[in-house]
């Protein structure tokens, strides 16, 4: 599956990121519509990096994850806004 971010950067989700990294995202898409704040938003990526895939520990977070997950930032905020 791609995913393509609002400036145009497309990530192969199965090859480009980590079996770890995948499950974070699959939260953070959840989130990304769940979310009250964008502060609640990424309080709930930091908890995700810290624990892990199924708790096994921390996650480094990669360059691409980084730019993938300030994508979906990006869209939270939008959706606030939105909905004021």
């Amino acid at each position: 599956m791609n995913y393509t971010t609002q400036n145009g950067e497309t990530f192969d989700l199965a090859k480009d990121f980590s079996s770890a990294e995948r499950h974070i995202l699959q939260n953070l898409l959840l989130w990304k519509d769940l979310a009250v704040s964008v502060a609640e938003f990424r309080a709930k990526k930091q908890e995700a990096l810290r624990k892990g895939w199924r708790d096994s520990g921390p996650v480094p977070e990669s360059r691409k994850l980084q730019n993938l997950t300030k994508d979906l930032e990006d869209q939270v905020a939008r959706r606030l806004r939105a909905d004021k």
